[in-house]
């Protein structure tokens, strides 16, 4: 059972969409472990922001905000790593 809500922006499903098969199942199943905790082992707070964060899957990141109070992981983009912080 999931813990926080996930919200996915428009730009995030369809990143999420044009992955390889195989990268799409585990970037999904990331997202539900994200659900479960957002500040598991693995993601790190990005600078500069207050509640940014990554999560690594292979070469790929998902970029989140969490909101605590409302339980919510808003997810906003899912790009490879060369791409992911511009």
């Amino acid at each position: 059972m999931s813990e926080y809500r996930v919200t996915l922006a428009r730009t995030a499903e369809k990143e999420i969409a044009s992955l390889q098969e195989q990268i799409k199942k585990r970037v999904i199943r990331a997202i539900d472990l994200l659900a479960e905790n957002p500040y598991r082992q693995g993601s790190k707070k990005l600078k500069g922001s207050k509640n940014a964060y990554r999560f690594r899957v292979n070469d790929y990141r998902i970029i989140y905000e969490v909101e605590p109070s409302n339980k919510i992981v808003d997810i906003a983009h899912v790009r490879h790593r060369r791409e992911a912080y511009d």
